[in-house]
């Protein structure tokens, strides 16, 4: 099994690719104060050992829809009947096969399930919660919060060590 030690360093790194993944790995070295090769060997260690899963954009729901790509959004609340541990994993397996859901968290106490889900308006979203939670016996319960307007959207973790960048 790899060493999952991180050091100061390597914390640094994570923070400031937190921030910011797309700037260049010298300018990444220049700012945790490292060599362009430290830099590069070390995020590419963080990204075998899975502590960097992957690097995405993040999109602007509001721009698109103002480019003329809107978006539904709802953060559900779902509640199973039966609560067996098979059951779960087959409900959580089908959400995951869903494209519409970003998010799928297992929770405690409250609901066993909620969803963050992103479609293109309320048919879509008809379409899917016809698939994924009128069509399971086993969900009892589904609670629905229509996304008005984007407040805040982070990704950031917090790390152990005051950051720089």
């Amino acid at each position: 099994m790899a060493d999952l030690s991180l050091d100061p360093v390597d914390l640094q790194l994570l923070g400031l690719l937190q921030r910011d993944a797309a700037r260049s790995n010298q300018a990444l070295a220049t700012a945790a104060g490292v060599s362009p090769a430290t830099a590069h060997r070390r995020v590419k260690r963080l990204h075998e050992l899975g502590v960097i899963e992957r690097v995405v954009a993040q999109l602007s729901p509001q721009r698109l829809a103002e480019a003329g790509c809107p978006l539904l959004q709802a953060l559900l609340e779902v509640t199973l009947d039966v609560q067996a541990a098979e059951r779960l994993d087959a409900f959580e397996a089908r959400a995951l096969a869903e494209l519409a859901v970003q998010q799928c968290w297992r929770v405690s106490p409250g609901p066993d399930f909620v969803l963050v889900v992103a479609v293109a308006d309320m048919p879509a979203y008809e379409a899917f919660a016809a698939r994924l939670l009128r069509a399971d016996a086993n969900v009892r319960n589904v609670r629905a919060f229509f996304s008005i307007r984007r407040a805040r959207f982070g990704s950031e973790l917090p790390l152990p060590v005051t950051l720089k960048g």
